[in-house]
């Protein structure tokens, strides 16, 4: 089975799609299936992108890839390039898996595939459900009308990652040919990497523990109201040893207001900013950690809370993130409501308690064993199969 895959930007700096869809390309063809991935230069600077070869296919991070220029849209994406590779070549598939929605090489790709007669399927990653939805929402009704809309309807399947997601947009869109299959991640093996590989960019952390954030720092993670219910706490003598890591990037408006309120605080030495950590970096920041936090208003997985179970620490959620339902009956983490008083809460148990923490970060690396790239692999060619099945028979 030759499967392609479509995503408009494979910087890491795009967030967990990004992340996602090379160990999930890997993955897929540990299944004997044949893949390929498409995507822009969107995000990839430098030395990266002088060496990369429009339009010719080769390995990048493990995986067969072909890289397109984005011409127009940091945002949109727009790559005719792209455009009428995707019109020449999407016949040569079985199946096209889209990733994303409000942009030129997924709407492309749909276009193409339904010229073609290829069947293929949109992962919508949480831009469908109300609230994400009601973000930029002009903008979203004129692609709706422009070739969303067609995507959406004539679609083998859309591919969400979580119930709550597909509920909600199914509920809101009149969708009706949605299957969950979740992400997956790459249990770690081995020792975890020791905490002095962080030791050049946070030498401040030696001896303290840490709570960590490693998300994209945007207003909808909620990083404000964490701040509000953290900076109390760790000015009373009880916790003076516990810092909160802040790792990621975004809007430079954004995080310099993050950084007005610690400087206000006087806090500065207690939240640290490392930047966008990957790779062992990252690594040792997720296993050496004691507690990871996303308290975000809409999260339709949360990609780095797997990634902190599968290491054995516990997590602070949010109800709005799709994983909380799992998390509370796992007893992998704490839930709590995005409000100072309530994360304040949340985060004196978790910090009071060693034990609590172990106990409930041997729950999380239970639960994240069922995310296994492996195991979601095959479900993912199981749903690839059916649709050729279907498309047999007509």
């Amino acid at each position: 089975m030759k499967v392609l895959h479509v995503i408009p930007s494979i910087s890491g700096q795009a967030g967990g799609p990004s992340q996602a869809i090379f160990p999930m390309c890997r993955s897929l063809r540990s299944q004997e299936l044949d893949v390929l991935l498409a995507t822009t230069d969107d995000g990839l600077s430098g030395g990266t992108s002088t060496a990369i070869q429009y339009g010719l296919s080769s390995e990048y991070k493990g995986q067969q890839t072909i890289f397109f220029p984005r011409q127009i849209g940091a945002s949109f994406k727009y790559s005719r390039p792209f455009a009428q590779w995707l019109n020449n070549h999407v016949a040569d598939f079985d199946v096209v898996h889209i990733h994303a929605v409000f942009n030129h090489a997924c709407i492309a790709a749909a276009r193409a595939c339904r010229r073609r007669g290829v069947p293929y399927i949109v992962r919508p990653l949480g831009t469908l459900d109300p609230w994400s939805m009601k973000q930029k929402s002009l903008r979203k009704r004129f692609f709706w009308q422009a070739g969303v809309k067609a995507m959406l309807n004539s679609a083998a399947a859309v591919h969400y990652t979580a119930i709550a997601e597909q509920t909600a947009t199914e509920q809101s869109l009149g969708l009706d040919h949605g299957a969950v299959v979740p992400l997956g991640i790459e249990l770690p093996s081995g020792k975890p990497s020791a905490r002095t590989v962080l030791a050049h960019k946070l030498p401040s952390l030696e001896g303290r523990s840490y709570i960590l954030v490693l998300s994209r720092l945007l207003p909808t993670k909620g990083l404000d109201v964490l701040l509000k219910a953290f900076l109390p706490l760790v000015k009373q003598k009880h916790f003076a040893q516990w810092c909160l890591v802040i790792a990621g990037e975004g809007p430079a408006n954004y995080v310099a207001s993050l950084k007005e309120t610690i400087a206000a605080a006087d806090a500065s030495d207690e939240v640290l900013f490392p930047g966008w950590l990957d790779g062992e970096e990252k690594e040792a920041a997720l296993s050496n950690a004691s507690l990871l936090a996303l308290p975000s208003y809409h999260e339709n997985f949360g990609l780095c809370v797997i990634e902190a179970l599968a290491y054995g620490v516990p997590v602070l959620v949010s109800p709005q993130v799709s994983l909380a339902t799992d998390i509370a009956a796992a007893g992998a983490g704490w839930v709590a409501e995005i409000e100072k008083d309530a994360l304040q809460s949340a985060l004196t148990a978790a910090l009071n308690s060693t034990d609590e923490r172990v106990r409930r970060g041997e729950a999380g690396r239970l639960l994240a064993g069922s995310f296994d790239w492996s195991l979601i692999a095959t479900k993912l060619t199981d749903l690839y199969s059916s649709i050729l099945e279907k498309k047999a028979r007509v």
